[in-house]
């Protein structure tokens, strides 16, 4: 039996569920997350708080089920690296506050290196087979 298949999948799966938690916590708290992105100085937060939702769901489940794993890791990295360094500036604090930032920021880099990977791997694919594009 090949695991590697099963494993893919598992894979993305576990990568993207970040992602879809947080589209959807996005949709049910909208006023608020976009309240969040005015006040660190985002213009246009709820039309940008729109694209974020998009980027995350779509990409999400785009990568989930090998449709376009390419695509959906890219636009997962459309909204991951902007919004690392917008909220998650560990820089601008000092203490216990700088040390929250600064594990957000790392996680979100470990999680920009899984989404390389699968830009970089090249494959289509899906939750049944495997085919090298």
């Amino acid at each position: 039996m090949d695991w590697s298949r099963y494993l893919g999948v598992a894979g993305r799966v576990l990568v993207c569920l970040i992602f879809l938690f947080s589209g959807v916590n996005k949709i049910l708290n909208f006023d608020a997350t976009a309240a969040r992105m005015a006040d660190a100085g985002m213009p246009f937060a709820p039309l940008f708080l729109v694209g974020a939702i998009g980027l995350e769901l779509v990409g999400s489940l785009l990568v989930i089920t090998g449709l376009q794993i390419q695509m959906g890791a890219l636009m997962l990295l459309a909204f991951l690296l902007p919004a690392t360094f917008i909220f998650h500036p560990f820089w601008q604090f000092e203490g216990q506050q700088q040390a929250i930032e600064r594990i957000q920021f790392m996680k979100n880099l470990a999680i920009t290196g899984a989404l390389l990977g699968l830009v970089a791997q090249g494959r289509r694919v899906t939750l049944l087979k495997s085919d090298i594009q």
